[in-house]
């Protein structure tokens, strides 16, 4: 089988394109990838060396949820369609709405992992104020969902707000999100300390939760601070309250290893959130979780996390203390979540479900 993929190197699904990439390369099926948003540094693209059977190809058009993209989503349209023209795939794995309309007979998968509409909603309460761009944005979106054979979603939370605000889908069906357990390290004595990890500028991680009380126990924030097309003076500085809180800025996977590791309890704050792979990799890490009281960590996570009333940096507070309090509370809940990650988020169950889902296309494509 030959899967042509798409990958957005902005953010987490970088990390996701990574784990899937490489469980398919190994299993034998043929990738072709090609990733836009930024060229990579050359240390994000070290993974590749690995995967002989990988053709991947770097470009720089710019995604759909950025302003005054529409001329890059055109010309991404047509280079796209002269690689497909070229190297003849079996299945369009597509992670970028925009291309779910593309110009080709090949069945085609389109997987969200988040998207405007359901960001500003979850982050302002209400809808997004009408402008042109959010008509294009909108129009675009739902023109790539309705085109797929299949949207894959990694929650249910998820596949809902897409029928939501984008009308029916021909298909849909949830994939967990998965990571390989072996990439972390669940044996290491634990420090009092709690770790949380988020984009800064990002309100639906709304990381600035932690700095809004003085906690007891040390905290450390990790995460960009700087919004992709935005110029470094633009950027507003953190002000924590807390005097025993570190804000640092992204980190290397070898060095967030190292904090999950160490961290005793991790924090997401996040009020928007699709899926979630940083508490994923604290939960291989087996650390504690402390979440955000929203639906979509309640379905994913169930009672092996430790919830705090949504949104409310106080009740966060109380429940750090609660449990920085209580070393054997910590690791009952470290040891749920650790199991949980094992049984329902791991890389090879995410593979397994992702090739039967190309096989069932492709084979429905034959019939036809």
């Amino acid at each position: 089988m030959h899967v042509l993929m798409t990958a957005d190197t902005v953010g987490g699904v970088w990390t996701y394109t990574q784990e899937l990439v490489r469980g398919l390369v190994r299993r034998g099926i043929r990738v072709t990838l090609v990733s836009f948003g930024k060229i990579p540094a050359p240390a994000d693209m070290a993974w590749t060396a690995d995967l002989p059977r990988l053709d991947y190809r770097a470009t720089n058009y710019r995604l759909e949820w950025m302003q005054d993209s529409e001329r890059d989503l055109k010309a991404s349209m047509r280079y796209l369609e002269t690689v497909i023209g070229e190297v003849r795939p079996d299945v369009l794995h597509l992670n970028q709405y925009c291309h779910g309309g593309i110009s080709a007979a090949i069945p085609r998968m389109v997987v969200a992992h988040s998207d405007v509409l359901s960001w500003w909603v979850a982050v302002h309460g209400e809808g997004p104020p009408e402008s042109a761009w959010m008509h294009w944005y909108r129009d675009t979106v739902r023109t790539g969902l309705q085109s797929a054979d299949l949207v894959v979603a990694p929650s249910q939370w998820m596949l809902d707000r897409l029928r939501m605000h984008y009308g029916p889908l021909n298909c849909g069906r949830v994939i967990h999100n998965g990571r390989d357990p072996a990439m972390f390290d669940a044996d290491r004595h634990k420090e009092e300390f709690v770790l949380s990890v988020g984009r800064q500028w990002d309100a639906g991680k709304q990381t600035r939760l932690l700095m809004e009380c003085d906690h007891v126990t040390p905290i450390c924030i990790v995460g960009a601070q700087q919004e992709p097309g935005r110029r470094q003076s633009e950027r507003e500085e953190p002000d924590p309250l807390n005097s025993t809180l570190q804000v640092c800025g992204a980190l290397p996977h070898h060095d967030l290893r190292a904090l999950y590791a160490r961290a005793a309890i991790y924090v997401a704050t996040s009020r928007y959130e699709p899926f979630g792979l940083a508490p994923l990799e604290a939960a291989l890490s087996r650390c504690a979780l402390v979440l955000n009281d929203i639906p979509v960590f309640h379905e994913l996570w169930g009672d092996a996390a430790f919830y705090f009333h949504s949104n409310d940096g106080n009740d966060l507070e109380r429940v750090l203390r609660t449990l920085s309090a209580d070393v054997g509370l910590q690791r009952s809940y470290a040891d749920c979540a650790y199991e949980r990650a094992l049984d329902r988020f791991k890389a090879t169950r995410m593979l397994e479900q992702y090739v039967d889902a190309y096989s069932r296309m492709a084979a429905l494509e034959q019939v036809a």
